[in-house]
């Protein structure tokens, strides 16, 4: 296993929840370091914060972050942190895309506090824990997987204004969330749409929302 005393970052937006991660995990590892996030914001934060951080237990859907798309984002800029994905969505080929979107494991929600153990202890030894479900299940679709490859793309600052993009916000209000100018808000548009390969916001905004756990659904309507 990993050190004796791992950092583990724990990323769900249900309290409950997270206690209940956090209790499964202690018993396995009561010296390790428990992070918690509410956000993908707060995730990102602590991942940057914790760069020799051990591993990430992440919830599919948290606010800032629909479906993969904070899963697609975290692989890119922290490759060697291995991320497990607890969510309650247990069907076959959400499983099975989280998995080729690069996550190391996958934990349903409806998993006892000993398979979650038994999860984590495969990560942390450097395997990978997949459900009996996602055997068969079909990967990702040739269009999702290049999305994804095209969300890699973008710095830190651009997934957040993306992110916001898609919640609704104008540039004026994403400016005044991060703090910067609308100039820079428009800059970071220029190149989204470049690195996206889209021509115009609601573009993005759609190529994005291929992300999510019901991608045929409106944005905001899966759960995780």
């Amino acid at each position: 296993m990993t050190a004796a005393t791992p950092t583990i970052l724990v990323a769900d937006d249900h309290p409950l929840f997270r206690e209940a991660l956090k209790g499964a995990v202690a018993k396995l590892l009561p010296k390790a370091a428990l992070i918690e996030s509410e956000n993908a914001e707060s995730l990102f934060a602590s991942a940057e914060a914790h760069p020799d951080a051990d591993l990430v237990l992440l919830d599919l859907n948290m606010p800032g972050a629909h479906g993969f798309s904070a899963l697609v984002h975290l692989r890119a800029v922290q490759p060697q942190l291995p991320v497990i994905v607890v969510s309650a969505r247990e069907e076959p080929n959400v499983v099975r895309r989280a998995l080729e979107h690069g996550a190391a494991g996958f934990i349903p929600k409806s998993s006892s506090p000993a398979v979650i153990r038994d999860a984590v202890a495969a990560v942390l030894d450097g395997g990978t824990w997949v459900p009996a479900q996602a055997d068969g299940a079909e990967g990702l679709a040739p269009e999702e997987a290049d999305i994804a490859h095209r969300i890699r793309e973008l710095t830190p600052q651009q997934f957040r204004v993306l992110g916001m993009l898609g919640s609704g916000l104008l540039n004026k209000q994403i400016a005044h969330a991060l703090g910067v100018s609308e100039a820079t808000v428009k800059a970071h548009m220029t190149a989204i749409l470049r690195k996206l390969g889209a021509n115009n916001r609601t573009q993005a905004v759609l190529m994005a929302g291929r992300l999510a756990v019901d991608p045929e659904a409106s944005q905001g309507s899966d759960v995780a």
